[in-house]
């Protein structure tokens, strides 16, 4: 009778799966297979510890082109008393790599010696003369590399357990092996379930998504030396799925089964895992990748006791679906492989802006990585299950340990990397106002060798950021409403005490993103109070949003009279991307948003916005192919491509 438990810690969730994988014979490698010593085994893990069967070299060999010799026939030789010794007799010629004379132990180069003919002169032929000369006696055993230098037989050449390498490879051939015993690769069945997916090449309609989880894990797994394969999409009919999930355990080591998104889609996926066998674990305190379900198959194989073919029921959300894979997974195909799990280089870094953590849980929260000055930095990404993107822009992930609750900005953390950590050095750390140019930033500056990590919280959260040492730069947009100018009172406030330069990027438009054909006529802020409008806002702190404000003041119209005031998205796109929905009517932004997803616009606004760096950084070569995009003809065009933008002043220094 299995037993359901909800939300259990993730350290005994996976002390459970464990014990249940070892009570079933499956905690170890699971089979051994014999593969020919060829380019093929690149990957592959030794399942036996490998020995060498012969010596390499196999003979004592000539590290050099030269003469084989006794160095104690060479003791009197000297520079001023030259010694002739007779060939082949006393000497004799061999390239590098050829073998010993038994009666020789050292070679002399070719460079070193005088080669002579039958009258004593210098001999035409360097290879074969009667007679050499020497200046300087011989030692023992000089330029030969003896039997056994690199291996000696019975020695252990590669342990178990080693990711073959192509040196492993040589290794192992000079060693004298033609065949390698190595781990099978495990066989792991992904099974996408849900009514609502639809395969990668159909355009989706309402209420339809785009079935990419099983890529996403099929990749994890050939990555981590295991073999995929991904079924079809399964509709939420319990017998098909079940049926699948029989088929599929009857040829698989491990079989995934990733739930849809669609409500109670986890219970039903932990409803056919109890029917086929039972289920160990329903739920995990784990953000994100609550609902994770971790059973077993039975194949009956009579007369034998049943087959128990592990399952893991992979959450529908991508981020806890790509994470499950992380925490579960790639340790148990690890074990199963015989190596070691993995184990990511990791950095400790200083939080950028707080974050909260519920209490209960382990949160993988995840972040860019900068280095600032001298301090390394985390900025942390979006937090929802579902963003993707959040992963591929993810550097790292730093795990909070239940009952922390969160941390204030500054804290240190530990951030297990995705990245090798010398990028970390190339990287421009941007925090502050989002605008899409800066998205084309990161594109060219790839091209020069830098990383270009930005974080959105707004212009005035940039400018808190450049005063704690957590930025290069901070894009800003912060309208002074007392003199019509942008940033430099902001700058004056807050950061009295640091030089920065204030350059100006973009001129670009701000104004109303509405549906296509604007079918509620909205035209002006006064449209924003009427009953039948819904509003997409700016995160407090926005630049975007003090400008609604000032405006809003200058007409005389309350904030908290339009409907959807309070609903906040971090950037324009956000902002676009709620309109196009239909979560809000309209929302202001700027013109490239719109663009970008299909919106109308209706200009209200000419605006600047600009970079502000401080002067800490200008010297530092890390920013020069920053500063060389305002100049480059292709970046500028690239933007100029963008509705909205006018470049005429980029570069213009406002605060030099």
């Amino acid at each position: 009778m299995s037993v359901y438990l909800k939300d259990i810690p993730l350290q005994q969730a996976q002390s459970l799966f464990q014990s249940a994988l070892a009570k079933y014979h499956l905690w170890k490698i699971l089979r051994v297979e014999t593969i020919p010593l060829d380019e093929n085994a690149i990957g592959r893990v030794l399942a036996q510890p490998l020995w060498a069967i012969l010596s390499s070299p196999h003979y004592h060999a000539s590290a050099m082109d030269g003469f084989a010799v006794r160095s104690a026939a060479t003791a009197s030789a000297l520079p001023a008393s030259p010694l002739s010794l007779a060939c082949p007799e006393q000497a004799i010629y061999i390239d590098t790599g050829d073998p010993l004379p038994d009666w020789a132990d050292c070679v002399i180069p070719i460079e070193a010696v005088e080669p002579l003919d039958k009258t004593g002169s210098l001999a035409a032929d360097l290879r074969n003369p009667s007679a050499i000369r020497i200046r300087n006696a011989a030692t023992p055993w000089q330029h030969v590399r003896p039997l056994g230098e690199d291996i000696v037989a019975t020695q252990l050449v590669l342990p178990a357990g080693q990711v073959l390498r192509p040196v492993d490879l040589g290794a192992a051939a000079a060693s004298g092996h033609t065949q390698l015993q190595v781990a099978a690769r495990p066989r792991v069945a992904i099974l996408p379930t849900g009514s609502e997916l639809i395969p990668v090449g159909l355009p989706p309609q309402k209420g339809e998504i785009i079935e990419y989880n099983s890529i996403v894990l099929a990749g994890q797994v050939n990555q981590w030396g295991a073999e995929a394969t991904r079924f079809s999409i399964i509709p939420d009919d319990f017998a098909q799925i079940c049926a699948q999930i029989q088929q599929a355990a009857a040829t698989s080591d491990l079989i995934l089964l990733n739930a849809g998104s669609s409500a109670g889609a986890e219970d039903f996926s932990a409803r056919v895992i109890e029917h086929l066998g039972e289920v160990l674990v329903h739920g995990v305190a784990v953000r994100p990748g609550h609902p994770v379900i971790l059973g077993f198959i039975r194949q009956e194989a009579l007369p034998a006791e049943p087959r128990m073919v592990p399952i893991i029921g992979v959450p529908g959300y991508p981020v806890s679906a790509a994470l499950t894979g992380e925490i579960f997974i790639e340790p148990l195909l690890a074990r199963w492989l015989g190596r070691p799990a993995w184990k990511p280089p990791s950095v400790f870094a200083q939080l950028t802006r707080k974050i909260t953590s519920p209490p209960g849980d382990t949160d993988y929260v995840r972040v860019v990585v900068g280095k600032v000055g001298e301090k390394t930095l985390a900025a942390p990404l979006a937090r929802g299950a579902g963003i993707i993107t959040s992963l591929v822009r993810a550097d790292g992930i730093a795990i909070l340990p239940p009952g922390s609750q969160g941390l204030e900005a500054g804290s240190e953390i530990k951030v297990r990397l995705y990245r090798a950590e010398n990028e970390l050095q190339n990287t421009i750390f941007a925090i502050g106002s989002h605008d899409m140019t800066l998205d084309l930033v990161a594109q060219f500056l790839t091209e020069r060798g830098r990383r270009f990590a930005s974080a959105n919280v707004g212009s005035q959260g940039g400018l808190i950021a450049l005063r704690r040492g957590h930025a290069h730069l901070a894009g800003s947009h912060l309208l002074d409403p007392a003199t019509g100018e942008y940033n430099i009172h902001a700058i004056q406030q807050y950061l009295p005490n640091t030089p920065v330069r204030l350059m100006t990027w973009v001129n670009r438009q701000q104004g109303l993103m509405v549906r296509p054909g604007n079918p509620k006529g909205i035209h002006t802020l006064q449209d924003l109070v009427r009953p039948d409008v819904t509003f997409s806002n700016r995160q407090h702190g926005a630049g975007t949003r003090l400008l609604l404000d000032f405006h809003l003041s200058q007409l005389h119209l309350s904030p908290f009279s339009i409907n959807g005031y309070t609903q906040e998205e971090y950037t324009h796109l956000g902002v676009a991307a709620a309109v196009a929905s239909g979560r809000a009517d309209c929302g202001l932004g700027i013109p490239a948003a719109a663009t970008a997803l299909g919106l109308d616009f209706i200009p209200l606004y000419n605006e600047r916005y600009d970079i502000i760096i401080p002067h800490t950084y200008l010297g530092d070569d890390l920013l020069t192919p920053f500063f060389d995009l305002i100049h480059d003809r292709d970046f500028r065009f690239a933007i100029s491509s963008l509705p909205g933008y006018d470049l005429s002043q980029m570069g213009n220094l406002i605060i030099p």
